[in-house]
């Protein structure tokens, strides 16, 4: 009798080979990719979320709309919008290292820091979540004041909400920065915080004109790359699209952006 031994299966024959594995894009661009859509999957799970960061600047609107002089020519929302736009940016891009914050804390960060994924694109990835609320919270902002003797001009709208993209970007990245930088201590994260937003807001001239301030008022309020980026947001808003302002508008959001991606991408590389 003789006794017939045949071969088992090779390795490959018996673990069949996920060929989508071996074409999934795979760089830098697709690891930012999938961060971006990772941080994103709350918002679009929960939207509420976002019109829930809505109640501080409808508080501001429905408070001191009603205070500013009327100018005569166009209604007081004109000047006063596009300053709410672009503190709600400033606002809710500063919040983004909150949530990183608790990452760290609940140790979920970790594990992200020894993935495959770059950690460049992790802080880019979730630095670029911050233009989806940006969009929404503008349209919703723009969708209550309209029917309030706010003059809508879309184009300039949009061009608005384009400008400040790289410095809600920006914001975010340092605001990551701050949170890494803070480690598992929060209170720190929410001194520098608070500590930094409310001088940017105010020497911006969002909430009152400073056109009569002191002297050396007005010099740390042209320093501020905010000052630059609501003077050509109240231009674009208004329906007007003055070439010089809207460079050094531009200019300056591009600037906030580069820096804090710059910033933001050193401090993820040295977190431990």
């Amino acid at each position: 009798m003789t006794i017939e031994i045949t071969a088992g299966p090779t390795p490959a024959e018996a673990m069949p080979v996920d060929r989508s594995l071996q074409t999934r894009p795979v760089g830098l661009l697709a690891d930012i990719g999938n961060v971006l859509v990772r941080e994103l999957r709350p918002i679009l799970r929960q939207p509420a979320s976002v019109l829930f960061a809505m109640v501080q600047p409808l508080v501001f609107l429905g408070l001191f709309a009603p205070l500013l002089p009327d100018t005569g020519e166009v209604s007081a929302l004109q000047w006063f919008v596009p300053g709410i736009v672009a503190m709600t940016a400033l606002m809710s891009a500063s919040f983004t290292g909150a949530n990183l914050s608790e990452e760290i804390i609940s140790g979920s960060f970790e594990r992200l820091l020894v993935s495959p994924v770059r950690r460049s694109a992790l802080l880019i990835g979730k630095a670029l979540r911050e233009m989806v609320p940006l969009v929404l919270q503008t349209a919703v902002i723009v969708v209550v004041v309209t029917p309030f003797a706010f003059d809508l001009h879309l184009g300039g709208v949009l061009l608005g909400v384009v400008v400040l993209i790289p410095f809600s970007v920006g914001i975010g990245a340092l605001s990551l920065a701050l949170a890494v930088a803070a480690k598992e201590q929060a209170w720190v994260f929410w001194t520098v915080q608070q500590t930094v937003i409310f001088p940017l807001l105010l020497l911006a001239g969002v909430l009152l004109p400073i056109d009569g301030a002191p002297g050396w008022l007005q010099t740390a309020a042209d320093l501020n790359p905010l000052t630059h980026i609501v003077t050509v947001e109240r231009a674009l808003f208004a329906g007007n699209y003055p070439v010089e302002d809207l460079i050094v508008g531009f200019g300056a959001s591009l600037a906030v952006g580069l820096v804090g991606l710059l910033v933001g991408v050193r401090a993820m590389d040295r977190a431990d």
